[in-house]
């Protein structure tokens, strides 16, 4: 297979590695992330197989989300040793590259880089409207994210007194801290079943379970909203040992975020999911809610996200083109199959990859 570049746009960025270090929480006085200067990172995936008796697929995930405020996209490159290999656009962002039976090693390594920068959102803002598609889109419940049943009552109770959609989406916020914990022992990021999570009562997990809820709960109160996929990618700049990918390997830092849409400001960053990570994992570990850096990651992560972490896609329900296994609740990780069925992809024995993230500097 033949060396490709796609989505091509802007000029080539000089490289040069730099993990930036991360300032201590004391350096830097508060947790504020705000816009400024835009910053690029370049992510490596490589992927090898054992080899085969029979055919195999490989689906990995490329940032592919953008909005002009936070995340711009840039190109996407791969190589490798398989019959056929092509970037696609739909359902999601993602490059699928095929081995025929019989294949050696098979091997493909995906290159993606993309520009961010931190978000706070001025909550006070005006003029943002969402269109009437793009609000059923975000308003429609999923395998996982149902807004009926226990969800919708759940939502009631979540919202209580608030009527403005502001007030509704800040009392969820607080609500799902309240009320959910990081469960260390879960693997990955979670499954993002919020309807079992609901009727087990065990409202533990990780972010793709914390964030979906939240998601689902704002679905269910009549605001738009989404989770985010994607992974960490350098480390906090604001002294947040948990909240960052601390080592050039990223292979196991994929985050889940979410946004819910308010008319005026548009999409509001929030992470609950982050809150519960800093109680449980900042150093020393198991801090109340009234910590002060837990209280400042609460105040800011209602309104404001921290870049250091690249968007993949905001896809639920999945079909990964040309597979035999059933879809996905959501694209985050590689995945693949073989003639023996869908790879673990939590599984780095069985199915065996890297991924590695630098930053750009010109």
């Amino acid at each position: 297979m033949r060396r490709r570049t796609l989505l091509t746009t802007g000029a080539a960025l000089a490289a040069a590695a730099v993990m930036r270090p991360a300032m201590s929480f004391a350096e830097e006085g508060a947790f504020a992330p705000a816009p400024g200067a835009w910053r690029t990172f370049e992510m490596r995936t490589r992927i090898e197989l054992t080899s085969l008796k029979g055919p195999a697929r490989v689906w990995v995930p490329v940032p592919a989300f953008a909005e002009s405020g936070w995340t711009r996209p840039q190109p996407t490159t791969f190589s490798g040793n398989a019959a056929t290999a092509k970037l696609v656009e739909a359902p999601v962002g993602m490059v699928v590259a095929e081995w025929r039976g019989g294949a050696e090693a098979p091997v493909l390594e995906v290159v993606s880089r993309v520009q961010t920068r931190d978000r706070a959102v001025d909550l006070a803002a005006t003029g943002a409207t969402l269109s009437a598609d793009e609000r059923a889109r975000y308003l429609a419940p999923s395998d996982l994210i149902p807004t009926d049943g226990i969800v919708a009552e759940t939502a009631r109770k979540a919202v209580g007194a608030a009527t403005t959609d502001r007030a509704k989406a800040e009392a969820i916020y607080q609500w799902v801290v309240e009320n959910t914990h990081r469960d260390a022992k879960v693997r990955g990021c979670g499954l993002g079943d919020i309807a079992t999570m609901l009727e087990s009562g065990n409202l533990g997990g990780k972010c793709a379970d914390i964030n979906a809820l939240y998601v689902g709960l704002a679905r269910a109160a009549g605001l738009p909203a989404r989770d985010v996929y994607g992974i960490r990618v350098a480390p906090s700049r604001f002294g947040y040992k948990s909240l960052g990918a601390n080592s050039e390997t990223i292979t196991k830092a994929q985050h889940c975020r979410a946004e819910v849409w308010l008319d005026g400001p548009g999409w509001v960053p929030v992470d609950p999911a982050d809150v519960r990570k800093v109680a449980l994992e900042e150093p020393p570990a198991n801090r109340p809610l009234d910590d002060p850096k837990v209280a400042a990651a609460r105040k800011v992560l209602f309104g404001a996200w921290e870049t250091n972490w690249v968007a993949y896609n905001d896809a639920h329900d999945v079909a990964l083109p040309g597979a035999t296994g059933p879809k996905l609740g959501f694209l985050m990780y590689p995945q693949a199959e073989t003639a023996a069925g869908r790879l673990d992809c939590l599984d780095a024995d069985g199915f065996k990859y890297v991924i590695t993230a630098r930053e750009i500097v010109a």
